[in-house]
């Protein structure tokens, strides 16, 4: 693994955790308020069926960090992934290890127009942000003008810069041990967005509103309700429900969710319906995105595919 890969996968981790982006607030008064029509079984893995195709095509939920001790597969994943003809991530992995496409992400993760964190905060805020970094070894001066919402994923200290994945890291991702097998197994491999795509996301959210995910997500990385932790055990615990309903209206992405979510679920569907035409074919999105109103799991059903759970709990 190249120096440059070590610095993009962090990266790459963020452009992946747009579904993560969330408050962990209230979880259970939105259980109790989610609709009932959409909730699912508590389940990462789905085959899809119906609405003329030929073979099933499967779908799965994926959480983009965690711990190394605690990575499992679902009972059936590995089997639903090794029959399945192609390999489809919310972006083509096979981008990511393209130093020149690596290069571009580095660049775009700087703030336009001269702005800087110090712009952003109040003297008191600031200091914050400032003693949580220099605590973690990240001097201010080489983050400064770091879009904020670039600096969330190394704010709880879950993922270290430089530190990549697999290896003997102490945290994986799903996406890049999927990404190995595939690459082992000569499975074809794509995208449902392009990485200029996913980047252009973030710009889409004002850089102070990203400045108030980032303080968040600082203020709880160091109590016992640190939302990583949280949405750990939803993911142990295959609650595609929880997931959904965990997403807060007064913190986190609330007030994005169309952008960070639902657009992104859309225009998925157009993409997924014509491979699975063509072949079977998994699908490897954040856990995020599938249930819930407009989740993937109903828009899929809505288009006349039937969609079983499959992994239900159960480990292999």
């Amino acid at each position: 693994m190249s120096y440059l890969q070590k610095v993009i996968y962090p990266i790459l981790a963020l452009a992946l955790l747009l579904s993560a982006c969330k408050s962990t607030k209230d979880v259970s008064q939105k259980v109790i308020e989610q609709a009932p029509s959409y909730e699912y079984e508590d389940a990462l893995l789905w085959k899809i069926d119906g609405n003329g195709l030929a073979q099933s095509s499967y779908l799965y939920g994926t959480i983009h960090l965690i711990d190394a001790e605690t990575f499992f597969w679902p009972k059936g994943t590995l089997a639903a992934f090794d029959e399945s003809e192609e390999i489809v991530f919310e972006i083509d992995l096979n981008d990511m290890m393209d130093m020149s496409a690596g290069m571009s992400m580095l660049t775009k993760a700087f703030m336009k127009d001269g702005k800087s964190l110090k712009d952003l905060y109040s003297k008191e805020d600031y200091k914050i942000v400032k003693d949580h970094f220099d605590e973690m070894g990240l001097p201010m001066f080489l983050i400064q003008k770091i879009k904020p919402m670039f600096l969330t994923v190394f704010a709880s200290g879950d993922m270290e810069m430089g530190q990549g994945f697999g290896d003997g890291s102490s945290v994986k991702s799903y996406e890049m041990e999927f990404f190995s097998i595939a690459q082992e197994a000569k499975k074809e491999m794509d995208g449902l967005e392009s990485i200029d795509y996913q980047l252009s996301v973030f710009d889409s959210i004002p850089y102070e509103d990203q400045a108030s995910m980032l303080l968040e997500t600082i203020k709880t990385s160091d109590t016992e309700d640190d939302s990583f932790k949280e949405m750990v055990q939803m993911y142990l615990d295959q609650d595609i429900n929880k997931m959904v309903s965990s997403i807060s209206e007064e913190e986190g992405i609330g007030g994005f969710e169309d952008i960070l979510l639902y657009n992104r679920n859309k225009n998925w569907i157009p993409i997924m319906s014509e491979k699975m035409k063509v072949q079977k074919t998994f699908f490897a999105v954040g856990a995020g995105h599938l249930g819930g109103k407009d989740g993937v799991i109903d828009l899929l059903m809505k288009e006349g595919y039937t969609l079983t759970p499959l992994s239900q709990k159960k480990t292999e």
